[in-house]
């Protein structure tokens, strides 16, 4: 019988790239495993899914994706915070995921099951299955230390947190302001306050836990995890650091050359700053004016992808933004020979790769962290939601990789704090500093993935725990 791994993503495109690549990195260490990926219907659909897995399928063998049975949900979804969703779709799947674990656990040797942290609903059905059930944790160690902890917090601490306004000590991490925590954490009586209490309880009873960072980048949350600190009173599951794990530019996707990427073939070494936030990242009108009003009165080159503001017109949301519109009257035409707006989505690994890219601002998602980090460019930390603002905090204080920008409590940014902190991060001693260390941490990565690197060794650990147990 063939051995076979079953990979559970939480819907989205963000969260099955990271899986799949958790799937070639077990298939590169045991070629001879056979993976299949459970596909779930997201919310809130951008179509891209569906082509990302016929590339994939038809390009790596080994894999195969096996779509559950979409689920209906409650009339009241429309009104469920997206992050209660991605709990409730995996919940509602149960019933298709038992069915689709028995079949195959009776066509082949089922050695384990990865989930991820949204998922945790499906951990009930596989353990009563008797199928190994591994979290893969997709943020970094010290966010892990965080999470593992809120079992303690929740004891210890009585009130809300967003009523706390103070530091909260965990192991593994510097002081975290209470108002720089995930705001799921907020109320101890909201729904999604409670699935994360669940989850964080059920974490700590599984047989291990895979995280996407490295032991040198994250050395005192990794510590502080191995040494039992994050789960006072229980025993702690194995932790397995395994990343950098970063999806690799695919010809096969894409392949054509961005207009940005000859764009940058133009300008010198280091000296363009890189603004890009994520998927889901969109600002109001108001302070895209703004960003555009820091940029070019920093003189610096830059290259800024700006997406449409937020609406809740569906029609709009994935629809391209008109610039002129949107960014200062003449902007465009001033800022033409230093600068260059790309409209919705940009390649950011190449466009990060590129020589002439010497900054990066961020909103301080984790796989977006270690692609700078990877590619060697020093950070603008600019959080927008979920964890992101405890990442600005590690990466700021404890990782020294990025530079912080000053907001206000609703999170804005002046033009004259974004022009002040670019200054910074591309001409200062504090930007040298970052710089270097983000270098040394680059060179950090690449020896972490080699063989008998820590992250090479974490993973044959793993594995040889299955053919031994």
């Amino acid at each position: 019988m063939t051995d076979t791994i079953v990979l559970y993503p939480s819907p989205g495109i963000g969260h099955l790239i990271s899986m799949v690549e958790l799937g070639k990195l077990l298939l590169k260490h045991r070629p001879s495993f056979f993976i299949t990926i459970f596909v779930t219907a997201a919310p809130h659909t951008t179509g891209v899914t569906a082509p990302y897995i016929n590339h994939v399928a038809s390009t790596t063998s080994s894999i195969t994706f096996h779509q559950l049975s979409t689920v209906e949900l409650p009339p009241t979804s429309a009104n469920i915070p997206f992050e209660e969703l991605f709990f409730e779709i995996p919940r509602l799947n149960n019933p298709y995921l038992h069915e689709a674990l028995q079949n195959i656990s009776q066509k082949s040797n089922l050695v384990a099951f990865f989930i991820d942290f949204f998922c945790n609903a499906a951990y009930e059905v596989s353990s009563k299955l008797g199928i190994p059930t591994y979290y893969f944790y997709t943020s970094g160690a010290s966010a892990l230390c965080v999470f593992l902890h809120i079992p303690t917090l929740h004891e210890t601490i009585t009130k809300n947190i967003k009523d706390v306004h103070d530091y909260i000590k965990t192991p593994g991490t510097p002081p975290i302001y209470s108002q720089d925590l995930p705001k799921v954490l907020f109320d101890r009586e909201s729904r999604i306050y409670k699935l994360f209490l669940e989850t964080a309880m059920q974490k700590g009873k599984s047989p291990g836990i895979l995280v996407n960072t490295f032991e040198a980048l994250e050395s005192r949350a990794v510590k502080a995890l191995s040494d039992g600190l994050c789960i006072p009173n229980a025993p702690t599951p194995p932790v397995y650091c395994i990343g950098p794990l970063i999806a690799s530019k695919d010809k096969g996707i894409n392949s054509d050359e961005h207009e940005c990427l000859s764009w940058l073939n133009l300008q010198p070494s280091k000296s363009v700053v890189f603004l890009c936030f994520g998927s889901m990242g969109s600002f109001t009108a108001e302070q895209l004016v703004e960003i555009a009003a820091g940029l070019e009165n920093s003189g610096h080159r830059f290259l800024w992808v700006v997406r449409n503001p937020p609406t809740d017109d569906e029609t709009k949301k994935n629809s391209e933004p008109d610039l002129d519109a949107l960014l200062p009257q003449g902007f465009l035409e001033r800022t033409k020979d230093k600068g260059l707006v790309v409209k919705s989505w940009a390649p950011q690994l190449e466009v990060l790769n590129h020589d002439s890219v010497g900054g990066f601002v961020t909103h301080c998602g984790w796989n977006s962290t270690l692609e700078a980090i990877c590619a060697g460019v020093p950070m603008l930390a600019w959080p927008l939601y979920a964890e992101q603002r405890m990442n600005r905090v590690f990466m700021v204080e404890e990782l020294k990789v990025a530079l912080g920008l000053t907001d206000s409590a609703n999170g804005f940014v002046t033009a004259a704090e974004l022009d002040k902190r670019v200054g910074e991060l591309m001409e200062s001693e504090n930007g040298k500093a970052v710089k270097d260390q983000v270098m040394a941490m680059r060179n950090c990565a690449k020896a972490a993935i080699q063989d008998g690197g820590s992250s090479h060794v974490a993973m044959e650990k793993l594995i040889e725990s299955w053919t031994k147990g």
